[in-house]
């Protein structure tokens, strides 16, 4: 039986994860300023996705969504991954967004989040081993992040509806 597009398609809110297995796709909306950062097992075609919307969780007494932060969302999804077969030495990571969504504005007064949010998701990928393999960071412009769990494809459609495979 085949599976219908609803089916196929994953969607991975703000400040959440998903991981999957082919032939599905994992699909997160409106990363401005925040960071979707893709693993990917080769092998076992096993993919997450994490839409990380702060870098550092240590600044809040209270946190009720780990996923919100890079710090503790990508080490819960890289468990959520490892669960179903994914090996930590497999794993590929690709980062896309932290845009500066706020141009004309000072920098103090923008805290720079995109620019945090992407220097943090690599500090906590390379603590793990993890390499970027690829990347479509930083600019002004808002982006939607597809990953394919059957070739590890990330297929980035920002406003303007260009698309870019990376």
């Amino acid at each position: 039986m085949e599976l219908s597009k609803k089916e196929l398609e994953i969607q991975v809110g703000i400040a959440d994860y998903k991981v999957a297995t082919q032939p599905k796709k994992l699909i997160t909306l409106g990363l401005g300023s925040c960071v979707g950062v893709s693993l990917y097992d080769p092998q076992e075609k096993i993919a997450g996705l994490l839409h990380i919307m702060l870098p550092d969780s240590r600044q809040f007494s209270n946190v009720t969504k780990p996923a919100k932060f890079a710090d503790l969302g990508i080490p819960l999804m890289i468990e959520e991954m490892q669960k179903i077969g994914a090996k930590l030495q497999r794993l590929r990571a690709k980062l896309v967004g932290g845009a500066q969504m706020f141009s004309g504005l000072d920098d103090k007064m923008t805290l720079n989040i995109g620019q945090r949010n992407t220097e943090k998701a690599r500090e906590i990928l390379a603590k793990y081993g993890i390499p970027v393999v690829a990347e479509d960071v930083g600019g002004n412009r808002g982006r939607t992040m597809i990953v394919d769990t059957l070739t590890g494809d990330v297929t980035i459609r920002t406003l303007g509806n260009k698309l870019k495979v990376i």
